[in-house]
């Protein structure tokens, strides 16, 4: 069994400094309920479905694969609920642990995430001077709750 245990963040990019290697991810969703999302997301030139659970704490089962990059672009035109969500993503080693820097574009322009992944629920977790704010239990900042309200609807940010 897969599971996922992770922490998300925003974070101060004019803290962070030059970033490297940029990894272009467009993703959408198949399905999207209580229970699970099911995901497609191209990233580079390579392609995947995902299917994630519902949130127990910060962990969720999760299951990955590989599928024909053809065949992901015809879903994300064809199949995934709109809009698409459009991201680079940056990969940074602080201390022991891998950040996943998450940059936004289109309806979800401006919003910039910070994800950790945990070996356990408990790990402590040494954090950068550039975050600003734990947003792990904020489902507004999931990928698939951006979809379906994107960052620039937020009135308290408008």
């Amino acid at each position: 069994m897969a599971v996922e245990i992770e922490r998300k963040y925003l974070i101060d990019l004019e803290k962070l400094g030059k970033l490297e290697n940029p990894n272009r991810i467009k993703q959408g969703y198949l399905s999207i309920n209580k229970e699970s999302v099911v995901r497609v997301r191209i990233k580079n030139d390579k392609a995947y479905l995902t299917i994630k659970g519902s949130n127990n704490g910060i962990s969720r089962l999760e299951f990955e694969y590989e599928i024909s990059f053809n065949e992901a672009n015809e879903m994300l035109d064809k199949l995934c609920q709109k809009p698409i969500i459009d991201k680079t993503r940056y990969v940074i080693n602080y201390d022991v642990h891998i950040w996943e820097i998450d940059i936004f574009y289109g309806d979800n322009e401006g919003l910039v995430v910070a994800e950790v992944e945990l070996k356990d629920e408990n790990e402590q977790i040494k954090l950068p001077s550039w975050i600003k704010e734990e947003v792990t239990h904020d489902n507004r900042y999931f990928n698939s709750n951006l979809m379906k309200h994107p960052y620039k609807d937020w009135v308290e940010f408008q």
